[in-house]
């Protein structure tokens, strides 16, 4: 265990969320955050023991706001609101992503605004800190009054219920996990239970590996595509900065910064100087307009995420006893949106890779056809791109933006919905696709690397394609490339290429 975070007054970031859940950092409650958390939880049984109505205190929810619940059944309106919404349906997420949403709702609850018990929020970081992650599953929010049923379903387990996993192992029933820890499951207090389920945790935890897998999948297309520009001969006069200046937006300065650092000194780029080619394709010559405005449309993602991850998203907000305001802060407008944009973003830069494996194959500018010799006899990669077309057009049918959709719900109370939920969970598809569709290009730009010798390429390049080369071969007959397609997908996974490429930029 390594630095210590503190729950509302430090600041979250993402790469601190992913350190509190792989266990690098340690998440604290502060004193001074422990006696904001006793004060206003006191402020909230004061009111349930009022006569004046405060939403989902002492009233029912959703269309059910008007109904009066009494003193001494507030309690059990908070465990009934846990089970009635815990309606998700199929398969679980990824246990990652439930214990990000333990942690983020940590934070939120933390703040002093919620109303909830000391003893809550410890609980919670139990189950973080010694990995007992609840099942969550997949489908069942619209992404307005918080992500009401995943919610429900991370917070079974507070009251008894639900299935935990410990350390990524089987799921087994919440009873089962406390008797062997000798604990009891709690008994939720006014409010716990709404504010347990109100926010947007779900589509923030989503968004969070989102920005992580797609920061990797940009710095991974840039480096890819230099290999690919190198197997093709491409020209690098577009991405010369005085031409770049010209049209300064930020994504598309860093990308032809990067790709001058790639093939910076590189035989391979002298060697065809004076070939007659007046200008390549887009998919070569518009590799830092096209990158850049993904990489713009993640800048505005993470601007907006990291907003929400310190932000309270509950409803009602509690500050004195005389003072609640009943809100919409839960809603996942703003966090929807930016995702349909990064889900576009996505799908493009798998767009325009597939089209740069297609130029790898066409057999121009002296590369065998299918970079193969003896074509004909062997198919070499001509399926690859196949692939690669197919998970490209299932991206494109992924892109229609969930959030401008909206169903209303609770009885017409809720009559405007995000569907962010459904939008993050696009997302990752999409992007999970995209480590296919540049792996694929992976392959095939070290392919064609191979048939430019003796020409060398950089520094960065030609360290890049030997470690490619120790786990991917050069094909020079037919061979089942599913294997090597996974390898590659490995290698972008791991970091690898990157991590190299970052030494020759230290030391330049």
């Amino acid at each position: 265990m390594g630095e210590i975070f503190r729950y509302a007054e430090d600041h979250l970031t993402i790469g601190k969320i992913l350190e509190i859940s792989r266990g690098y950092t340690k998440g604290i409650l502060t004193d001074n955050v422990k006696e904001q958390i006793i004060k206003n939880y006191l402020t909230v049984q004061s009111i349930a023991k009022g006569e004046n109505l405060v939403y989902s205190i002492n009233t029912g929810f959703a269309s059910l706001c008007t109904t009066r619940i009494s003193k001494e059944e507030t309690g059990k309106l908070q465990e009934n609101l846990l089970k009635s919404h815990s309606v998700g349906v199929g398969s679980p997420i990824e246990l990652e992503i439930s214990k990000i949403m333990l942690i983020l709702k940590v934070q939120t609850l933390s703040r002093g605004y919620s109303g909830v018990s000391l003893e809550l929020i410890e609980r919670i970081i139990w189950h973080i800190d010694n990995d007992f992650i609840p099942l969550v599953p997949k489908k069942g929010s619209v992404g307005a009054s918080g992500d009401l049923a995943p919610l429900a379903h991370l917070f079974l387990p507070l009251i008894g219920l639900g299935y935990l996993s410990k350390n990524g192992n089987n799921y087994l029933p919440t009873k089962t996990i406390l008797k062997e820890h000798n604990l009891k499951p709690l008994k939720l207090q006014a409010k716990e239970g709404v504010a347990l389920i109100n926010g947007t945790q779900f589509i923030a935890a989503h968004a969070i590996k989102i920005v992580e897998l797609l920061s990797n999948c940009l710095d991974h297309a840039d480096l890819i595509s230099a290999l690919s520009v190198e197997g093709y001969l491409g020209s690098i006069q577009p991405f010369a900065e005085k031409l770049i200046n010209l049209r300064p937006h930020k994504g598309a300065l860093t990308v032809a910064e990067r790709m001058r650092m790639f093939l910076k000194d590189s035989q391979m780029v002298e060697s065809h100087k004076d070939c007659g080619r007046v200008q390549d394709p887009y998919s070569i010559r518009c590799i830092p307009q096209v990158h850049g405005a993904s990489r713009d449309a993640l800048s505005h993602l993470k601007k907006q995420l990291v907003r929400e991850i310190n932000s309270v998203t509950d409803n009602p907000v509690v500050f004195e006893e005389d003072e609640t305001y009943s809100g919409g802060n839960f809603h996942g407008q703003p966090l929807a949106l930016p995702i349909d944009y990064v889900s576009l973003a996505a799908s493009e830069l798998g767009n325009i890779s597939d089209r740069r494996i297609f130029l790898l194959l066409e057999g121009k500018w002296e590369l065998p056809l299918y970079l193969i010799k003896n074509a004909g006899l062997n198919s070499g990669f001509m399926i690859t791109q196949y692939t690669s077309a197919a998970l490209v057009s299932e991206n494109k049918s992924l892109c229609y933006p969930a959030s401008a959709d909206s169903i209303p719900t609770g009885g017409g109370q809720e009559d405007h919905v995000s569907m962010g939920a459904i939008s993050a969970r696009k997302a990752l598809k999409i992007i999970y696709n995209l480590e296919k569709i540049l792996a694929i290009e992976l392959l095939c730009a070290a392919q064609a690397f191979d048939f430019r010798r003796p020409l060398k390429s950089s520094q960065i390049l030609e360290s890049c394609h030997k470690f490619i080369r120790e786990k991917i071969p050069h094909i020079t007959e037919d061979t089942i490339l599913s294997d090597y397609i996974e390898l590659a997908i490995e290698i972008i996974r791991s970091n690898k290429l990157l991590s190299i490429a970052q030494q020759f930029f230290k030391a330049n």
